[in-house]
């Protein structure tokens, strides 16, 4: 009997840590998800600031050629031709 008793005390042992161990990784899996959320965020919100700075950017550049920079001329003409483009566009659809 004092075999069986051992075993059976062992085997509640182990288990016990089993279950600790499963405790510390579901905490662990839960933090993690944490991180990762938050990591998500970060990323969503940088990729906004990015989005903005690039428009900024190409702002600055048609800006810097209207005051007479000759790098971006041919950008700004391009862009100013669009921007007609879309004006007629509009136009034309409100005349219909």
């Amino acid at each position: 009997m004092s075999v069986i008793a051992e075993i059976i005390d062992t085997l509640e042992y182990k288990v016990e840590k089993l279950f600790a161990k499963l405790k510390s990784l579901a905490k662990n899996n839960q933090e993690l998800k944490s991180e990762l959320i938050e990591a998500n965020q970060t990323i969503q919100r940088q990729s906004g600031e990015i989005e903005a700075l690039k428009k900024q950017y190409e702002t600055l550049k048609i800006a810097n050629s209207l005051l007479g920079s000759n790098d971006n001329k041919r950008d700004t003409k391009l862009k100013i031709n669009s921007l007609i483009r879309e004006i007629d566009h509009c136009i034309a659809q409100l005349s219909d």
